[in-house]
């Protein structure tokens, strides 16, 4: 059998006979050696995962008793397995045809066929099934179409880990939700074929790895850590192909830094195997020519201002985030999103009830947490730090305050020239020493596979706080001072151009991949007065930043400063949603990115209307090297978390190259 080193021509990969391929499947082990063989490949069975019931099961025995009730709605049937194995829990203790008879008056629904079947062998129908592929997001369109939820009772019967996508779905229509877990997925308990596959992987002797489950590809990786190698396993994965069944396993693929490779558009197992096999030649000769030209040269330059200095490259350089970044193609068009740790998620306020803001802000270990917590939560390609632009300007004893409902507020504003004197003094590395170590903490906690976000406000932008007190429509104090009295706006902005670099330059010494630079009031502007008295501070500070570390250049409301920001500076530009995303780039011109530009308000309509959305803009962007997308402002607090995870899947999905 032939090593990946010797799969190869003159330096490439041959053809696809004698193809080394590990899958860890393990109730279809055979099936899947017979398929794989079948087409010319070579096979190394290594299951990953065996099925064990959930011992004390207390939730079974209130879940039969409220059945009987006729307490439920609708029950919801995950797997054909979970069938099964509720009913067995619950012999001896209640009659099954009571239970039986129970479900027949009550809705059912069947997540795929090995469901529907099992049902059928109780002698019921489902009363609906969930068309293909199957997923949790297949699950809610079909009850958005044929079932309103509000108000309902729904059961579901769980399996392997909890669905809290699926369950917030539910909740977020307005469902009473009760989950019954039936069983779990657990390590083998013979780990010799899997420890001798990661073993294999990490020496090179497979061309092709192939995951039908999320919870393979976890237990994978858990052993990896458990002996140290877990980076030596990302890097072995990233050199061969991958292959998965169904979104959720690729989101676990995706969740530890890796590109899946092929996705069928079928989730079965034999068009994994035919659609693995029969690309693997030609996707293993372009890993080969990359991973040559990646040992050969750096990265092009970046859209960086003369004079900035160089730095040391991020070790996620060729994540697709960071490649959008570059303007080089991408399998899919990276998404994160403004805010994306915010009030709408539940979990965000769970912590949130403990503390205070600024304290979550400057309590590392909470920061980090959250920051953490919604990469995890909605599948993103990027975490943004949690943290505030206006921390810098808490040693500068303005009074800054945060109010409930209204943001933050400046108690002793700066309106004159000897306003400074109080200001000037400021230790950029005392005021943001917690965010550098929330930076570090979250870095550590998403294993390196993520890129993280460090951010800024712009010198205008917190000039306008400090002068204005909070926040304003107007900006009227703002702009008196600029035409008014230039001196003291000139050194005011000076200080505060200096402050936004060292707090940016701190933030990429603690990990941060990239950098975004907010500027989210000089949309009030126009032209001329950017062209004078803002666009010099912001591209001094967008100089200052070391070359190698992409920055991101965001505005709000700036279509008619478009043009004027570019000249600032940026490798990417933010544009927010009241522009056409393509005019914007053709204006822009070539050599730099765009990010953007989803109206934050559209994520309060339906599913549907919201994917519709984003394919327009994915449509204006053209496929062209260099489009992130993102909101054009932050995530709304009424916004349900279920249409924050529909927007990136769709994105996910809609741009798959």
């Amino acid at each position: 059998m032939r090593t990946l080193a010797e799969h190869t021509r003159d330096g490439e990969p041959a053809g696809a006979e004698g193809l080394r391929v590990v899958a860890f499947e393990s109730r279809m082990a055979e099936e899947l050696r017979a398929l794989a063989e079948r087409v010319g490949a070579q096979v190394a069975l290594a299951p990953a995962m065996r099925l064990v019931g959930v011992e004390e099961n207390g939730a079974a025995p209130v879940f039969a008793e409220l059945l009987l009730a006729d307490r439920f709605d609708v029950v919801i049937f995950l797997t054909g397995a979970g069938v099964k194995a509720l009913l067995t829990l619950l012999e001896g203790r209640y009659d099954r045809g009571a239970l039986i008879a129970a479900l027949g008056r009550t809705v059912t629904v069947a997540r795929g066929p090995k469901a529907v079947f099992a049902l059928q062998e109780l002698g019921l129908s489902a009363t609906l099934s969930v068309p293909e592929p199957g997923t949790w997001r297949e699950l809610l369109r079909m009850l958005d179409e044929r079932l309103p939820l509000a108000g309902k009772r729904v059961a579901i019967q769980e399996y392997g880990v909890s669905n809290l996508d699926l369950t917030a779905g539910l909740e977020a229509r307005g469902a009473h939700v009760r989950t019954v877990p039936v069983y779990r997925w657990a390590l083998p308990e013979n780990r010799a074929p899997l420890l001798k596959a990661l073993a294999g992987l990490l020496g090179g002797e497979f061309d092709v790895a192939l995951f039908s489950s999320a919870a393979q590809v976890t237990h994978l990786f858990q052993l990896a850590g458990a002996q140290g190698i877990e980076d030596q396993l990302r890097r072995a994965l990233d050199a061969i192909v991958v292959g998965s069944i169904g979104p959720v396993c690729a989101e676990a693929v995706r969740r530890y830094g890796l590109v899946v490779d092929i996705q069928p558009l079928r989730p079965t197992l034999d068009h994994l195997v035919k659609d693995a096999v029969g690309r693997a030649p030609e996707i293993l000769r372009e890993k080969h020519r990359r991973r040559v030209a990646i040992g050969l040269a750096r990265p092009p330059a970046l859209n960086r201002p003369e004079g900035a200095r160089q730095a040391s490259e991020t070790t996620l350089v060729e994540h697709p985030l960071m490649r959008a970044c570059r303007r080089e193609r991408v399998p899919f068009t990276p998404i994160w999103l403004m805010r994306q740790a915010g009030r709408y998620l539940p979990e965000y306020r769970r912590v949130r009830e403990r503390c205070g803001f600024l304290d979550m802000c400057r309590t590392p270990e909470l920061a980090a947490e959250v920051t953490v917590l919604a990469v995890e939560r909605l599948g993103v390609d990027a975490a943004i730090i949690f943290s505030d632009i206006l921390l810098p300007l808490l040693p500068m004893d303005v009074g800054l305050r945060y109010e409930k409902g209204d943001g933050p507020v400046i108690e002793r504003p700066v309106r004159a020239f000897e306003d400074l004197d109080r200001i000037l003094r400021v230790d950029v590395g005392e005021a943001l020493g917690p965010t550098a170590e929330a930076i570090a903490l979250a870095r550590a906690a998403l294993g390196g596979k993520t890129p993280m976000i460090g951010f800024a406000g712009a010198p205008f932008t917190l000039a306008s706080y400090l002068i204005e007190g909070a926040a304003s429509r107007q900006y009227l104090r703002t702009k008196r001072m600029m035409y008014n009295d230039e001196a003291t706006w000139t050194r005011l902005m000076k200080f505060l151009s200096r402050i936004s670099a060292e707090s940016l330059k701190l933030q990429i010494a603690a990990g941060a991949d990239l950098v975004q630079l907010f500027d989210s009031w000089v949309g009030s502007l126009a032209p001329d007065d950017y062209r004078r008295y803002v666009l010099p501070h912001t591209a001094a500070v967008i100089r200052a930043i070391p070359a190698g570390v992409p920055l991101i250049h965001f505005g709000s409301d700036t279509g008619s400063l478009l043009e004027l920001m570019r000249e600032a500076g940026g490798d990417v530009i933010g544009l927010d949603w009241r522009v056409d995303l393509g005019q914007a780039w053709e204006r822009l011109g070539g050599g730099v990115g765009v990010q953007g530009n989803f109206d934050p308000a559209a994520l309060l309509a339906g599913i549907p209307e919201l994917r519709e959305k984003a394919r327009k803009i994915l449509e204006q962007a053209g496929g062209r090297p260099g489009h992130i997308f993102n909101l054009g402002h932050g995530v709304l607090p009424e916004t349900a978390v279920d249409h924050v995870v529909a927007l990136v899947d769709a994105v996910h999905e809609m741009s798959a190259r």
